[in-house]
């Protein structure tokens, strides 16, 4: 089996790190985990562990004056911050963050509470008001109707959600909102954020259930100041914040030592005025047109850190929360863990999918704006959160409108009105179903692409009846071949999700590039199908972090013998994230192989990482990351516990009766084994993981008829799964059903033309066969794809005499 195949394997298999959603999305969504393992999976052996890295700190506070990590630093609230700063606090009173969340009262409710009803999945749901109070009559977790007080509300515009709290401290988002758009517009109505399925008490998305939860899902950014205080012993939570809303210190950090500082005497007050950042990236910039080119640029180029984005990205990116000790201006990467570019969230040309909310710190991180220095408040006024000029005003900023809002530019003359810079450039796309938001990524409308490798484009948005190559065709007339933008690479992450033979050529080109946007080259560093140990040393130690870890992902599935002399410098770094990446990957070393000087450093990001799944302890995922954590330091007492824990707080979360099941195979017990993957198919019969774990476990018991059973059930539920197809022929193999086999291997390589393991099967079972013709064309396409293995070439050589 080469590494390639077993590196593609590992990715699509593995659960992993949370990345948590901050509102309910508008459709199904797939879960919203980046899939990783750290083993493989064979006939009769192999361990299989899901890992994350999660959340880190474990605090707990009352009251509305909370530390922080910084001593004698606590929360004011903004209102102290409105009596200097009364500009900023009249804009900051009709923004959005000032409505993110609010007590439930005649102000703040949007909906109709007026004995309302709602039909959905044949629950009649009511809306009424009783003493004061707002309430909703709806099916509960057990499915039966009863009815709950609305405690805040969610949002403002242009939907509202509400809050239900439970006697725990559960705090649960209704999944039927409000849509507070005018009328006119199709608003002033009830509505269902699953529109399109029927979900129902029982289904992970019920508005009860952990995908709808509030402490872990919205509240870090809804308020300020967030305390989850989840207790584990107890399943329950007294999340705490500092104000309701998002308010001043949301960005700017705890401000108690500034206030001190304006309330001082002027003639005590000294250089440092107590703030934790100073958003001071665009003091004294200006942008002006190369002259000949009206190409913006900027006065001095920009920070390698840039505050505001980062700032700003502690909610506008998808991201799992590593810690609550959050300092603005830092980097993203010390207290959260950012998504990186996958299938499952983005197109290949790094475009967000229409189904997965992926935010905009990601896309904006790929644009040419965001290389050229463009900040967040360059476009928006940062504290009424509103663009700084109506229509295209914003771009014509920098961007002269006597070029680019000419019709020579915009090539639309009998559109009236003719689109604007958004419609070509930041193309829209729809969340929690009527939540319109524009893509970030300020990227060339690229139609051939379209053609090409499938990608959305926005000249095809507009134009619906035509077709991806008409636009193809007439962006090339006005404009020529060249411009292609500044995201070029589309391909490279095409050929590693389709399983195109150059697919590791393309992704190290970009990984090595120079040019390529931090996030993108992390991302190609994750996905290279086979480890380039001289590009991983040196984005190593590159200045951004998210680059060091791409570099840590592409490390997966590494020996244990060879990791630590590449990871262990990161387990000193100066980025929380990046620490802790480092341990979750060294753990697999032994502590007996572990250089001495380094066991301290080990142990201390190993407690980070460990504290990084107690924060979020509330969650399956961490549960489970934790249990591998523990499992690969030989502590199987203690990773079963966690496993449990995880499998009590989700039946229906597989990943963790995969790890249990696979942790009984490794301590012999296989009855419990077989009984843990029978119990998780009793909520999940659907699940190929658990069929594909049982048919193992039965293997190993000698039950060959139902092994292949269940093997069979899991190459049909998953069939995107190569090495499913690949055990499950092997499987027939070996009971002597041969033709069966090829007829399997045959099938699936349709669909993974150029996947190692399934060619290397179909080879060996033709030639056992005796079909020369057959081994020659599956000798000949490996070679394609193992140019270097001197062993294939000469059997290649030798099928031919």
């Amino acid at each position: 089996m080469t590494k390639g195949s077993r590196k593609s394997r590992r990715r699509q298999e593995a659960q992993a790190r949370p990345e948590q959603d901050r509102s309910a999305p508008a459709q199904r969504p797939a879960p919203t985990f980046r899939w990783r393992t750290a083993a493989l999976l064979a006939i009769g052996a192999g361990a299989l562990f899901f890992l994350l890295a999660s959340g880190l700190s474990w605090f707990k506070t009352s009251g509305t004056s909370q530390p922080t990590r910084e001593a004698g630093l606590s929360f004011v609230g903004s209102q102290a911050c409105s009596g200097c700063h009364q500009a900023e606090t009249r804009l900051w009173q009709s923004s959005q963050h000032r409505h993110a969340m609010d007590h439930a009262n005649d102000t703040s409710v949007r909906g109709d509470f007026n004995d309302a009803a709602f039909e959905y999945a044949g629950t009649r749901s009511r809306f009424f008001r009783q003493d004061g109070r707002f309430l909703v009559e709806t099916d509960g977790p057990d499915g039966k109707l009863a009815t709950f007080e609305v405690k805040y509300t969610f949002g403002i515009d242009p939907l509202q959600q509400y809050l239900i709290e439970f006697p725990d401290g559960r705090v649960q988002a209704l999944s039927i909102a409000w849509d507070t758009r005018p009328k006119e517009q199709g608003g002033q109505r009830w509505f269902h954020l699953y529109p399109d399925g029927a979900i129902t008490h029982d289904d992970p998305l019920h508005w009860t259930k952990l995908n709808q939860n509030w402490n872990f899902m919205c509240a870090e950014c809804h308020s300020t100041g967030v305390l989850k205080g989840y207790d584990a012993g107890k399943d329950t939570f007294a999340t705490t914040f500092s104000e309701i809303s998002v308010g001043c210190e949301a960005c700017h950090g705890a401000g108690s030592r500034h206030v001190a500082w304006a309330r001082g005497k002027p003639a005590s007050r000294g250089v440092d005025d107590g703030l934790l950042v100073a958003f001071d990236e665009r003091t004294g910039i200006t942008w002006s047109a190369l002259a000949g080119t009206m190409t913006p640029t900027r006065s001095a180029p920009p920070a390698a850190l840039r505050k505001e984005v980062e700032t700003c990205g502690r909610c506008h990116a998808r991201r799992g929360q590593l810690s609550e000790d959050w300092t603005p201006g830092r980097p993203l990467s010390e207290t959260h863990q950012v998504a990186l570019l996958d299938r499952q969230h983005f197109h290949a040309d790094g475009q967000m999918r229409d189904d997965e909310e992926t935010y905009n710190y990601a896309p904006f991180k790929q644009s040419r704006m965001f290389a050229k220095g463009v900040t967040c408040s360059d476009c928006h006024d940062p504290h009424s959160a509103t663009l700084k000029a109506p229509g295209d005003g914003v771009c014509a900023q920098c961007h002269a409108p006597e070029k680019y809002q000419s019709t020579a530019h915009r090539h639309h003359a009998d559109v009236s009105p003719p689109p604007g810079c958004p419609s070509c450039h930041m193309p829209e796309r729809r969340y929690m179903v009527v939540d319109r938001r524009h893509d970030h990524g300020f990227r060339i409308p690229r139609p051939d692409l379209s053609v090409q490798i499938g990608t959305p484009n926005a000249c095809n948005e507009c134009h619906r009846g035509k077709s991806a190559m008409w636009a193809a065709r007439q962006v090339e007339t006005w404009f020529g071949m060249e411009g292609r933008g500044h995201q070029t690479w589309a391909s490279a992450f095409h050929a590693v999700w389709s399983e195109a033979a150059d697919a590791q050529a393309l992704l190290a080109a970009i990984a090595g590039s120079g040019d390529a946007p931090g996030i993108v080259r992390a991302s190609a560093l994750a996905e290279l199908p086979v480890p380039d140990f001289d590009l991983i040393r040196r984005a190593l130690s590159d200045p951004d972090p998210l680059v060091r870890l791409g570099a840590l992902d592409g490390l997966e599935g590494v020996a244990p013998e060879q990791l630590w002399s590449l990871a262990s410098l990161r387990l000193s770094d100066p980025v929380r994230g990046v620490r802790i990446r480092a341990a979750d990957l060294l753990a697999a070393v032994p502590s007996a192989q572990q250089p001495a000087a380094d066991r301290d450093k080990f142990a201390w990001a190993a407690a980070e990482f460990v504290a990084a799944q107690r924060l979020n302890a509330d969650r399956p995922d961490a549960r489970t990351a934790l249990g591998g954590f523990f499992a690969r330091q030989a502590n199987a007492s203690e990773a079963e516990i966690e496993y449990r824990a995880a499998l009590r707080l989700d039946p229906s979360f597989t990943a963790a009766a995969v790890n249990l099941s696979d942790l009984y195979r490794q301590l012999g017990r296989e009855s419990d084994c077989e009984q843990v993957l029978r119990e998780a198919l009793a909520t999940s019969a659907q699940d190929a993981s658990l069929h594909h774990a049982l048919g193992l476990a039965l293997v190993r018991k000698q039950r060959n008829e139902g092994a292949l059973d269940e093997l069979r059930q899991a190459a049909s539920l998953a069939p995107g799964q190569a090495h499913y197809a690949y055990v499950y022929a092997v499987g027939l193999n070996a009971n002597g059903r041969r033709d069966d086999a090829l007829a399997v291997l045959k099938e699936s390589l349709r669909a993974h033309p150029n996947s190692p393991e399934l060619l290397s099967a179909a080879l060996n079972l033709s030639r056992e066969k005796g079909d020369v013709v057959a081994a020659l064309a599956y000798a000949e396409r490996l070679s394609k794809l193992m140019p270097d293995d001197s062993r294939l070439a000469d059997l290649v050589k030798e099928l031919k005499r």
